[in-house]
């Protein structure tokens, strides 16, 4: 039956989508190949068809997050691109559920598209520095992004479970989030005009 199915049905994109609600709605740790077969009415192995392994599946969700980055920056001022990538990297994160763990995972097995790398490298190479300090900023300011949602969302997760998060109360949780997230960019590009100036 499952094979039937999936020969008459189910796109690489329906499998995708299907994947992602699990994603939305349950987390990374309950996304697996058997729940998504069974909300596809398929069999597991028809899913093989177009993700040959689960490491390919999640590498075409990262793909799919990091996609939906838009900062709408046309400013020409290298510095405000920066904070606009970083800004809009961290939307896309924070719109899906374990967004940053999945991404972040997905990079460390060298798997799907740099295109959020590419974004990053782009807005900093306008500002005139040389190959090797834009690699290196670049990553810098990704493991940053990346590091400071996967924290948010963990304490969001805590909080949806009832667990007791100490520190700052929850009424003010995401505004210092928010804070702290636009301090640290401003540290990294305060520290890259620094070195822009001395250069």
């Amino acid at each position: 039956m499952g094979s039937a199915r999936a020969g008459r049905g189910h796109t690489r994109d329906e499998v995708a989508r299907t994947a992602m609600r699990i994603l939305d709605e349950y987390g990374l740790p309950d996304l697996t190949m058997r729940r998504l077969a069974a909300a596809l009415e398929v069999q597991p192995s028809a899913l093989y068809w177009h993700f040959p392994n689960k490491q390919s599946l999640l590498a075409e969700l990262s793909d799919r997050i990091v996609a939906e980055v838009d900062s709408g920056s046309a400013d020409p001022e290298w510095a405000a691109r920066v904070r606009a990538e970083a800004f809009a990297l961290r939307a896309a994160l924070l719109a899906h559920r374990d967004g940053a763990e999945l991404v972040a995972s997905t990079f460390a097995l060298g798997l799907g598209s740099r295109a959020a790398q590419h974004r990053l490298a782009a807005a900093i190479a306008a500002g005139g520095f040389d190959d090797e300090s834009v690699q290196r900023a670049t990553a810098v300011l990704l493991h940053f992004v990346l590091g400071h949602v996967l924290h948010e969302q963990q304490r969001q997760q805590y909080r949806d479970l009832g667990v007791q998060v100490t520190g700052i109360d929850e009424p003010r949780q995401d505004e210092a989030s928010d804070a702290e997230f636009v301090f640290g960019v401003e540290l990294l590009v305060g520290g890259l005009q620094l070195r822009r100036g001395h250069g």
